[in-house]
């Protein structure tokens, strides 16, 4: 399949995450990002992969986030506040 390049803005921190979880795992953040991706896609077709984290207060957590996300009741916070 032919690639196609993609610029995204993040927050450094984050970025500097990306690359060191990328390191840690022997992969690039390209590939992070394309796997996160492909999973999204596969679930809205309905094709769900396998969850990694299959552990059911994960999952509960998941779905009671998104859930608020839609509504507008999430509080959104930035990176400096919740990693200090």
């Amino acid at each position: 399949m032919q690639k196609t390049k993609v610029n995204i803005t993040l927050d450094k921190d984050l970025v500097e995450f990306a690359k060191f979880y990328a390191e840690e795992q022997r992969t690039t953040v390209s590939e992070i990002v394309g796997q996160f991706i492909l999973n999204l896609k596969r679930t809205k077709e309905s094709e769900p992969t396998e969850i990694i984290l299959a552990d059911p207060d994960f999952t509960n957590s998941l779905l009671e986030t998104l859930s608020e996300i839609r509504s507008g009741k999430m509080k959104w916070h930035g990176y400096d506040e919740v990693f200090q």
